[in-house]
């Protein structure tokens, strides 16, 4: 892991890795559970990954050049090691398959029908591969130009919506419960354990440690407030029954959009603007699921399993959206039900396991630990 980012690039990563898919299918499947009180139930998965992503910074900076699999090595040992980069490689394998959905049936769905499904995923799996092959300093630079692309995405659609906004379709709040909000935070939660866990392998990448925090809470912060604007708009100008009929309910929200006479098909626009983020997350994923193979065979050049990663993921992406049904069912049953403990445990875990077993830690940094 010698490469090198800045916390502004960290902060850029965090916000794209989420955006793409907790904005598109993730939204209409919420909308379907919570109904109106989708707006909140994103709140509350925003202020749940701020927890997350504060306990995975204090836990790797109890040892700032070993990301958590190399930690988890100096606590337990290589087979601990091995188990929870098995877990990781498990997590990215299956958020590939959700960031398919949602980068395939945003093309294939609204734009290109007829062309065949394997086309989507072995040009995006290639796209993302050959952004890997360039190394995380590109893919990095790429995202702060995906933070722009967002800003002005969200902007377009907040002009072009407003006119038809209206406040009587948030009442009543929280008209199915507060714990049925709670509940359905878990389909927004694995979106953000996409970034959190991501943070927990390339963290050691990233300069000036004094400054982790700072930044990876920003980001949540900011990459929520990006998010969230969906959803509030989702209800004031669909109405979550309407929002809640699409599986990828951004899309019909873009085409509701009216920005002057002339833009009348503004999904083309969202498309532009939205397809960094979406790549970003792309990238990512083979990147952290590559660093989690590499872990588990115990290999030293990571470039080496770059590509057969790359077939794992695009053959079970490719598995997965392939059949709607099938991956509707596997994004809204099956995913919550692996992504949720994976969640919360791992970074939960490996900081208990830092306090009962910290002087391992201390041992193998040479007497420096936090």
């Amino acid at each position: 892991m010698k490469s090198q980012i800045s916390n502004a690039m960290l902060l850029a990563i965090i916000i794209n890795i989420v955006y793409a898919k907790a904005i598109g299918v993730t939204q209409g499947i919420i909308a379907r559970q919570a109904g109106g009180d989708m707006w909140i139930v994103t709140i509350f998965s925003t202020v749940f990954g701020l927890f997350i992503m504060f306990l995975t910074v204090l836990i790797i900076k109890r040892s700032p050049q070993k990301n958590i699999l190399e930690q988890t090595k100096d606590l337990v040992g290589k087979w601990g090691e091995k188990f929870l980069a098995l877990v990781m490689f498990v997590f990215f394998l299956g958020a590939y398959g959700g960031i398919m959905i949602t980068v395939v049936y945003h093309l294939m769905d609204y734009f290109l029908p007829e062309v065949p499904t394997y086309i989507f995923v072995v040009l995006v799996t290639g796209v993302g591969l050959y952004g890997i092959i360039k190394g995380v300093e590109v893919v990095a630079r790429l995202a702060i130009l995906g933070v722009f692309s967002i800003i002005f995405l969200n902007i377009f659609l907040l002009l072009g919506s407003l006119d038809y906004f209206d406040i009587q379709l948030f009442l009543p709040v929280l008209r199915n419960g507060f714990f049925n909000a709670v509940e359905v935070t878990k389909h927004h939660n694995a979106d953000w354990a996409m970034a959190t866990l991501m943070v927990a392998i390339i963290l050691p990448m990233v300069k000036q440690k004094e400054k982790w925090m700072k930044y990876s809470t920003k980001a949540l912060i900011i990459g929520g407030g990006f998010i969230l604007m969906w959803p509030i708009l989702e209800v004031g100008v669909l109405s979550p029954e309407v929002a809640g009929q699409y599986i990828v309910a951004c899309m019909q929200m873009a085409r509701s959009a009216e920005i002057g006479l002339f833009i009348h098909r503004y999904e083309l626009i969202m498309i532009i603007f939205f397809a960094i983020s979406a790549l970003i997350q792309v990238m990512m994923c083979l990147l952290c699921a590559s660093i989690a193979a590499k872990h588990i065979v115990g290999g030293e050049n990571l470039n080496l399993l770059l590509f057969p990663v790359a077939l794992i993921l695009g053959g079970f992406g490719y598995w997965v959206v392939n059949d709607h049904i099938r991956a509707m069912d596997l994004l809204t049953y099956y995913w919550p039900r692996v992504a949720t403990p994976i969640t919360f445990a791992v970074p939960i875990i490996v900081f208990l396991l830092g306090i009962i077993f910290k002087k391992n830690l201390v041992e193998t940094n040479g007497g420096a630990s936090m």
